[in-house]
């Protein structure tokens, strides 16, 4: 399936599935978060360093760091149970040049507070098109808290119908079935979806059950101001 080009099904699509980070919000860094950027000699990380623990911190998939066996069943599962999350990348955390515990469980905690990230400049504008055309939509992640706040807090959870989180439904994506748990959570054919995401390994996956797909670059929020918008418009979808 050749999923850069519209075909005979797009007119005919009834849902969106969203991928969360780095598709519709994204982990980016304030003035708050440099008192934790520090190395193991209590120096402040420069800013490749800083940019490197935060790719480390967000990759979708693919291990960052040499892990033993432990370390990779928590990496591995990282998204099923919030426990292994946080032990994860504490790990990560620590063999990335940021030894100190207290400050790996700071940085630590921004990175699972909803309100820490940031979303995309054209996040809102396409839920809400998309509810008013009467696509449904569901955000699908692979994740190990709950990002619904980042919503609620927008007034955006009324444009989304479902939230379906990996912590809470026990399957991760490229698995089929996180993909197969949304499609029926929002009674749509994988014919009639359209999965958005910054991963064509993990997100792509969901062409595997038949769903068409769009990828989008995970830039910086000020890079990126309209990949969604793109996205949807080039499946006539606004």
């Amino acid at each position: 399936m050749n999923t850069d080009s519209t075909d005979s099904r797009n007119g005919h699509i009834a849902a969106t599935l969203f991928d969360f980070s780095g598709t519709l919000f994204r982990l980016e860094e304030d003035s708050d978060w440099a008192e934790h950027f520090v190395d193991h000699a209590g120096m402040p990380m420069d800013v490749h360093a800083q940019t490197e623990l935060m790719r480390r911190m967000t990759a979708p998939v693919g291990r960052t760091v040499e892990m033993d066996e432990a370390g990779l069943y928590a990496w591995e599962n990282r998204d099923r149970d919030p426990k292994l999350h946080r032990q994860a990348y504490l790990d990560v955390l620590s063999k990335s040049g940021m030894p100190d515990l207290g400050r790996a469980e700071a940085l630590y905690g921004l990175l699972v507070d909803p309100d820490r990230w940031t979303p995309y400049p054209d996040t809102g504008e396409v839920l809400k098109s998309l509810s008013e055309k009467g696509i449904r939509t569901a955000v699908l992640s692979n994740i190990a808290f709950d990002i619904r706040p980042a919503f609620v807090d927008r007034g955006w959870d009324v444009w989304v119908d479902e939230f379906v989180l990996s912590f809470e439904v026990g399957a991760v994506k490229p698995e089929p079935a996180i993909f197969e748990h949304a499609l029926a959570q929002l009674d749509v054919d994988a014919a009639q979806t359209l999965m958005i995401g910054d991963s064509d390994v993990a997100d792509g996956a969901a062409r595997d059950i038949g769903c068409q797909f769009a990828l989008v670059d995970p830039l910086p929020t000020s890079e990126r101001p309209h990949a969604l918008l793109d996205a949807v418009r080039k499946f006539g979808l606004i």
